[in-house]
């Protein structure tokens, strides 16, 4: 997700508004940014991004030396992390998860392809049309590192069903889907302290907390935890 940055004399333009199984998404332009809208909820516009990446150079930093670490980014959003992601040849296979057909689409065929194109094109990325939520907690797949970007953060989910991926057991399933020595990297529009006391209860190590300055307001961070080896 990413705070919204808004000029007051730009008035969005809607260029596409779907209805679907979680509820309504929209694409909207605000003068040369794009913007996601789900159920009235500002989720994340392609006016910065600088907070998406650090979510993908903090995971792929905490992982120390590791041929060729994979990654999941959940979800797609605007495409800032799986670009970020498949830009670094670091990186080996680039598992991304979303549940909106329609984002996938503005991937594939609409205006956010300029952001991800190359990077849906990448012989290492796979593209997962699944809720997040229930991948973590079915998939027998493993990786180095998650980054995860579904919410506004821990407390504050875009929907309740989205709740459970920070609880015990959703954290439980989250280190499961780890390979020994893995890291969660967690975006998050403001800091969590619950959240940080969660990931240690779950068991996880090198609890830390990563902040990217925002124009107005407290700063996005990204929440970074180890499964121990």
């Amino acid at each position: 997700m990413t705070t919204p940055v808004t000029t007051p004399a730009t008035a969005p333009v809607t260029l596409d508004r779907r209805e679907g199984p979680y509820g309504e998404v929209v694409l909207r332009r605000r003068g040369e940014d794009f913007e996601i809208i789900a159920n009235g909820t500002f989720l994340m516009d392609t006016s910065d991004g600088r907070s998406e990446r650090l979510l993908v150079d903090a995971a792929l930093g905490a992982l120390g030396a590791r041929a060729h670490p994979a990654v999941l980014v959940g979800g797609l959003g605007v495409g800032f992390s799986l670009a970020h992601a498949a830009a670094e040849p670091a990186w080996g296979r680039i598992a991304v998860v979303e549940r909106e057909e329609a984002i996938i689409d503005w991937h594939r065929e609409g205006p956010l392809a300029r952001i991800s194109g190359e990077a849906l094109a990448d012989p290492r990325t796979v593209l997962v049309h699944d809720d997040l939520v229930e991948y973590v907690r079915s998939s027998p797949d493993t990786f180095d590192a998650l980054c995860l970007d579904i919410d506004n953060g821990p407390d504050w989910t875009v929907d309740e069903g989205n709740d459970s991926l920070y609880s015990p057991s959703g954290l439980a399933a989250c280190a499961a889907r780890l390979n020994p020595g893995g890291v969660l990297a967690v975006w998050s529009a403001r800091p969590s302290g619950d959240f940080e006391e969660s990931l240690r209860n779950a068991g996880f190590s090198g609890v830390r907390t990563e902040e990217v300055p925002v124009a107005r307001g407290v700063p996005d961070v990204v929440h970074l935890a180890v499964r121990p080896a």
